[in-house]
């Protein structure tokens, strides 16, 4: 399967073609093995025509942003990923909508939109992840959600079909959407703002970014909060409770500044990281009878088993 890829994607206007690409270069934890082939399109007719390879030739493949929320096992990925971040991370505001391409960062969404004096995302200066990422999952902090503000975004389906979906239809929930579902790939998001204070707006994401300096490891290597929090609950607070708090495997360290952070102290495998994510799994569950759920999103081969 794959020199048949790598022989039609040769052949084929998609965007830059990546082979056998160490996944380790391309998410924040910075851990993963190979995947097959990567591709990097910078136009949205690259986008379509390159799904409807995929289901022509039942290709598998997955869509990744910044990598930020992902963990790609050490024995890589088969098939297809592509990559919408610097490639594809065009913005534009009318009035008050802005829209942007779903390899921006949400960060850089946010932070525009409050500069203009645009109110309504300044919940995502603190989220590292891309703009498709964000819709994906209905990302959301400090009492803000994607689903409040997304007015509509542009999907591409499995065959290759491109439908513009409202915000009402993405069926929001939990860190969670439709899109999934639908087996889509976001193009682009638009999003409903309001008239702000640009004074105000910058005042509060300031306070909400010395806040996550103060308790969040951000100088190492993550993917951002690893459980969602259980209904009535934080996850943090369980782990640190069950005595997690600092726990080591090989490269992997529960961090011992916010316990629902993973970080990589360096030469870390996902093998360690799926480790301590059992590990936390068990121990909270035996101490308090609730299970977590991973907040990011596990892909890829194990080395030994592959698959």
């Amino acid at each position: 399967m794959k020199e048949e890829m790598g022989s039609i994607l040769g052949r084929v206007d998609v965007g830059r073609v990546l082979h056998n690409e160490p996944m380790a270069r391309h998410t924040t934890w910075r851990i993963g093995g190979p995947a097959d082939v990567l591709v990097l399109p910078t136009a949205e007719d690259q986008i379509h025509r390159l799904m409807a390879l995929i289901a022509e030739h039942h290709w598998p493949w997955m869509v990744m942003g910044r990598g930020s929320n992902l963990l790609v096992r050490d024995g890589g990925i088969r098939g297809v990923v592509i990559k919408l971040a610097d490639n594809w991370s065009a913005m534009e505001i009318d009035g008050t909508v802005l829209v942007a391409q779903s390899g921006r960062l949400i960060v850089s969404a946010a932070n525009v939109a409050i500069r203009r004096g645009l109110a309504g995302l300044e919940f995502a200066t603190g989220i590292p992840g891309s703009v498709g990422g964000a819709v994906r999952m209905n990302a959301g902090a400090h009492g803000g959600e994607i689903r409040h503000v997304l007015k509509w975004a542009d999907l591409v389906f499995p065959d290759g079909t491109p439908r513009r979906v409202t915000g009402e239809e993405m069926g929001f929930g939990y860190r969670s959407s439709r899109v999934a579902e639908w087996g889509a790939l976001v193009v682009r998001a638009a999003f409903q703002l309001s008239p702000g204070d640009p004074e105000a707006l910058i005042r509060r994401a300031k306070t909400w970014t010395r806040r996550r300096r103060q308790t969040q490891p951000l100088s190492q290597a993550s993917a951002g909060s690893v459980f969602q929090n259980p209904a009535n609950h934080f996850a943090a607070r369980l782990i640190e409770e069950a005595g997690l708090k600092g726990t080591r495997v090989g490269g992997a360290q529960i961090s011992p500044i916010h316990a629902n952070f993973i970080v990589n102290l360096g030469g870390a495998t996902a093998r360690d990281v799926l480790e301590l994510i059992c590990l936390a799994q068990e121990e909270v569950y035996r101490k308090f009878a609730i299970r977590l759920t991973p907040e990011v999103k596990i892909v890829g081969e194990d080395v030994e088993t592959g698959g």
